[in-house]
């Protein structure tokens, strides 16, 4: 449906005497015989025409020539404001539900590495596209016609399966030090080459990296790790440099030796590169993150013991790690949480089996708990094989009712007090003895539950 919004804008811009084009990634992948994620236009009418044309519309970009046209069907986008779309997230989420239309123009000077200094308005779309990023996001296509016009080489680059800036490569990263990391990304997940100039310059420039907000690292180092292909993204950040610059902490993994017992793969970078092979895609973020930093503790705590070779305390020390990581890259606090659960608790399925009911409950009822069981499957599958705790995890919460593993409390703080005891701290040891009771079979009733408290927490004790 968005395609023939998108479409409808174009012959609407062109019935209004203006050029326009489908541009960019939604051109590309229809070529490649992918569904477009969005759809964007190119015209040469200005902003303030387009707003004319099209009277609800949020000016995101103005003063840069970019306008987003909503969706009669929008849900999202009919509540955002054009304030509210100046930001990332507010921007994220009315282009959800809404077309970019974009003035030609040519740019002039990037003194922020990002925004450009003064913007051109232009007629001609050969200067708009000369200004973008990849040949094969250079492409623009006439949706009435089905006319393909190709100033850039493209086409051929499509045909080659090749990354290349548009124009010179330095000029380009030098408008916009993301665009080395999206040339990464596309190169992953399009299974493409690099273009040699192109890859030189990436290496050459990629301590530049740092000047991007880390918001926009974070978001673009996101969509490689949940794009499908994130194995080979990480490769290729590691043979470009960027991988040093963004995240060093993945680096060190390299050449970290592991007990062969355990881990036959080889070193904890290859581990780790073996897990993110078999992310589900789609994936979830946090499960993506979750996978890319488990072992991240393990390169300070690495030691060769006189058994074998040892991390003692990796978690603890990949916890804090992680959470620094999270911090420098802005994640939201739900998703740390859920990032930070993941690295604390992925070795604790090694002990499933001896749990006793109510440690066992506890731990399966944990937030998002499949995240959990996937990452210890996928864990086990890259490094010695043994799924005998996944199935054994698995097997045991499909054998208990739900409302065994979270039951209604037996009491309440309420009851507490109207049997006479204090409120304080002791409340919540005295809460939790009888829910690892019920938990484990022992308490089925509110009469058990206090006969319990009694025996076990005498009110003379407090």
């Amino acid at each position: 449906m968005r395609k023939d919004f998108a479409i409808s804008i174009v012959r609407t811009l062109l019935e209004r005497g203006h050029k326009a084009y489908l541009v960019g990634g939604c051109v590309r992948d229809l070529l490649l015989g992918r569904d477009p994620a969005d759809y964007d236009v190119t015209t040469d009418a200005i902003p303030d025409e387009v707003m004319r044309i099209f009277p609800e519309t949020y000016a995101v970009g103005a003063q840069f020539g970019v306008v987003l046209v909503p969706s009669p069907e929008r849900d999202v986008a009919s509540n955002v404001s054009t304030e509210t779309c100046r930001d990332v997230t507010g921007y994220v989420s009315a282009k959800a539900n809404a077309v970019e239309v974009a003035t030609f123009r040519s740019d002039i000077g990037y003194s922020d590495g990002r925004h450009p200094d003064q913007v051109r308005f232009s007629k001609d779309p050969r200067e708009d596209v000369e200004r973008r990023d990849f040949t094969i996001n250079g492409l623009l296509l006439d949706p009435i016609t089905n006319e393909v016009l190709d100033f850039v080489g493209g086409r051929k680059d499509l045909e080659a399966g090749v990354i290349r800036t548009i124009g010179d490569p330095e000029r380009r990263f030098a408008e916009d030090k993301l665009r080395m990391l999206r040339a990464v990304r596309f190169a992953a997940r399009f299974d493409y080459a690099i273009a040699p100039e192109t890859f030189h310059a990436i290496q050459k420039l990629a301590s530049q990296i740092g000047q991007v907000s880390r918001e926009r690292v974070r978001d673009e180092l996101s969509k490689m790790l949940t794009e499908g292909h994130a194995r080979q993204a990480f490769l290729l950040l590691d043979e470009t440099g960027l991988l040093h610059e963004a995240l060093p902490e993945i680096e060190a993994m390299k050449g970290v030796e592991q007990p062969p017992q355990f881990h036959p793969e080889g070193d904890v970078f290859v581990h780790t590169l073996m897990l993110l092979d078999k992310l589900p895609h789609p994936c979830p973020l946090t499960l993506a993150w979750g996978a890319l930093l488990h072992d991240v503790g393990k390169p300070a705590t690495f030691r060769v013991a006189p058994d074998r070779i040892r991390f003692d305390g990796h978690v603890d020390v990949g916890v804090k790690i992680a959470e620094e990581i999270c911090h420098r890259l802005r994640f939201s606090n739900d998703d740390t949480d859920q990032i930070l659960a993941l690295v604390d608790n992925h070795m604790r399925f090694a002990h499933a089996q001896r749990m006793n009911q109510s440690t066992f409950k506890r731990f399966v009822r944990m937030p998002r708990f499949d995240e959990h069981l996937q990452l210890h499957r996928m864990d086990c599958q890259s490094s010695h094989g043994d799924l005998t705790s996944y199935n054994f995890t698995r097997g045991k919460i499909a054998s208990m009712p739900p409302e065994t593993i979270r039951p209604a409390p037996l009491i309440t703080g309420d009851d507490l007090i109207t049997a006479g005891y204090l409120p304080g701290p002791q409340f919540k040891k005295i809460l939790s003895a009888v829910e690892d009771g019920q938990l484990e079979g022992r308490l089925h009733s509110k009469d058990e539950a206090m006969a319990f408290v009694g025996s076990e927490f005498p009110r003379a004790a407090q």
